[in-house]
């Protein structure tokens, strides 16, 4: 038996907060499911881009933290024990409904009755620093799951859009040092957060570049080029956050036989794409009068899993019943 397979009833392609209430939904309907991911941890875009600032359009939250919205997905759909296939980018299907295969760039194979495709904008991957690839996860960072990492640390942030500032301002109060590189003075991120940052205790470094990263088995030193010095200057770090910006592709399921529309899949009322067997919800998707939301991507992803339990058992329906008759969720 391949040892790298999983099966189940539903796979959700994307871990964005779309496919983490897919997740949930699914174990709510009796499915057994797995999620898959380009990035090495759930949350997509949020995590990954702005996870200590505030949402305030989720139905029911006044305010919720990116990071604190993740968590609580998580923890809405972990009674139901799915399987996280993270850092691995969906290269091929085959098969039909009932039995479809999903083979990753990696090498695994995940076996489902139905697909649903909540990848958000498409596949993800970081822009990459290209002097610190040797130091990735051993002080280089592309983004922060947990801001304890930078406690009593010394911090130096690359980068001048929105996340770059956002990192710098988690770090302030946490960290023995921050220092923000950027190769421009002006910054492209938000002018209320880039006028607290320069309110705050992080130094700015503009018109430089990072040269080159030193260091063993963690990182003690960064070399930094600064326009206008004769040498290069070196600032002690023990953390080091890239935030360059993410490329966004549709990646290889672009060629799965979809009905793409300005980079997004087209589906129907019921969220079928015109692939059988497969259904697609949120950013990714696109139809008349669709508005990109968290708020409508989490009602699209309900609306795929009811549809997708209905094909794969019609015995049970399509109407999922309501959450508050089910003892078992306030039992777990």
């Amino acid at each position: 038996m391949n040892s790298k397979r999983t099966t189940v009833d539903l796979l959700l392609i994307g871990a964005g907060p779309v496919g983490l209430y897919g997740a949930y939904y699914a174990g709510f309907r009796g499915l057994t499911v797995a999620v898959l991911d380009s990035l090495p941890q759930v949350g997509g875009q949020i995590s990954a881009l702005y996870p200590e600032k505030n949402i305030y359009d989720v139905a029911g939250f006044p305010a919720v933290r990116g990071q604190q919205l993740v968590d609580n997905l998580v923890a809405q759909a972990a009674p139901f024990e799915p399987v996280y296939v993270l850092g691995q980018e969906a290269r091929s299907l085959r098969g039909e409904p009932g039995r479809m295969v999903v083979t990753t760039a990696e090498g695994s194979e995940i076996v489902a009755g139905a697909v649903i495709v909540t990848a958000g904008a498409g596949a993800a991957s970081p822009r990459p620093l290209p002097c610190g690839e040797d130091f990735l996860e051993r002080g280089l960072h592309y983004f922060v799951p947990r801001l304890s990492t930078f406690d009593h640390k010394d911090v130096v942030v690359v980068g001048g859009g929105d996340s770059a500032v956002d990192w710098a301002l988690a770090a302030v109060d946490r960290a023995r040092s921050v220092r923000l590189i950027h190769r421009r003075r002006q910054f492209r991120a938000h002018e209320h957060s880039v006028a607290r940052l320069r309110a705050s205790g992080c130094e700015l470094v503009l018109d430089a570049q990072v040269a080159g990263i030193s260091g063993t088995a963690a990182v003690d030193a960064v070399s930094v080029t600064v326009q206008g010095e004769a040498e290069p200057r070196k600032l002690p770090a023990q953390v080091v956050v890239a935030a360059l910006g993410f490329i966004m592709r549709l990646g290889a399921i672009a060629d799965w036989g979809f009905e793409i529309e300005n980079r997004s899949i087209m589906v129907d009322s019921a969220m079928r794409t015109s692939v059988p067997g497969v259904f697609a919800a949120g950013d990714i998707t696109a139809y008349d009068g669709k508005v990109k939301l968290i708020a409508v991507g989490f009602g699209e992803v309900a609306l795929a899993v009811n549809n997708a339990a209905a094909a794969l058992r019609p015995e049970s329906g399509l109407a999922p019943g309501h959450s508050s008759d089910v003892t078992v969720l306030a039992a777990r």
